[in-house]
């Protein structure tokens, strides 16, 4: 004598049904009848997401070592709940298998560099092969991401190593066009510095020389019987004194020696040697 019993199934769920060990109907969500003992609930089948986190370790084409974590995202097909419920015993065992086949087959053709740069080819990889196989089990797979890669602690301290010098050198490299740069305007300011000191040293010898003549000229003309040779004389004299005087006003000079007899002629006299041992 069968009795009818109710049970309750829970929203994006569903309840298999057997009647005497045999697959009889799906109870949708809301209030279902089950007659006991004929028929049983045998399990339940939820359509909610559900994801599954994949740790792979395996080795790259120039031997590194590193851990990947592979999360897919999979669901119950509503028209395939009995291929879910009853194709696979273990699902999560089954996509584990198939990340660690895809993954396993796919990172030792890659150098570590490359790895970085083909995740989105990877995660693809292992979503197509998962979409294929798990299709005939009732599972559809909406998603398959890589969220870590993770090298030996050893292998990061080497990359880190290697990216710290790439940037040194290349701070080195500035600094020193930097410098560069500094010098070349430095000697170029230098450069023009000294063309402009030529250039006014240039100008003010040629004021005194023109200064000179005027003198020259106009004490001839104002003093009767004069030569050249005395206004000469006496232009060397007055710029004797006026040195003798510098000299004796700066602060560092406590005395002076000053030589006696014919000053004008010494002076003349010595500059008159000095030419001659230049033409000499």
């Amino acid at each position: 004598m069968c009795i009818p019993c109710c049970i309750c199934v829970s929203t994006s769920d569903v309840v298999i049904v057997e009647r005497l060990g045999k697959f009889d109907r799906l109870l949708p969500a809301g209030l279902g009848i089950v007659c006991c003992p004929c028929e049983q609930n045998a399990g339940s089948v939820s359509f909610r997401v559900q994801q599954l986190d994949v740790r792979v370790e395996t080795k790259t084409k120039d031997n590194v070592f590193l851990t990947t974590v592979v999360s897919v995202q999979y669901q119950v097909i509503r028209e395939k709940v009995y291929q879910a419920f009853y194709s696979l015993t273990n699902t999560q065992q089954q996509i584990t298998a198939h990340v660690y086949d895809v993954m396993r087959s796919q990172l030792p053709t890659l150098e570590l560099d490359a790895v970085f740069e083909a995740k989105e080819e990877l995660a693809l990889a292992v979503k197509n092969a998962l979409s294929e196989t798990m299709s005939d089990y009732g599972y559809q797979i909406l998603q398959a991401l890589i969220t870590d890669i993770d090298p030996d602690i050893r292998v990061k301290q080497a990359m880190n190593e290697i990216n710290s010098a790439k940037r040194l050198k290349y701070a080195v490299a500035e600094k020193a066009e930097g410098q560069k740069i500094l010098q070349v305007k430095s000697a170029e300011a230098e450069a023009e510095a000294k063309y402009l000191s030529g250039v006014g040293v240039a100008k003010q010898r040629k004021a005194i020389v023109d200064g000179l003549r005027t003198s020259i000229v106009d004490f001839s003309d104002g003093v009767k019987g004069a030569s050249s040779k005395d206004v000469m004389d006496l232009l060397l004299l007055t710029q004797y004194f006026d040195c003798i005087r510098d000299v004796g006003s700066a602060k560092h000079c406590k005395t002076t020696f000053v030589p006696s007899g014919n000053t004008g002629a010494g002076v003349r006299n010595s500059l008159l040697v000095a030419d001659a041992a230049k033409l000499s």
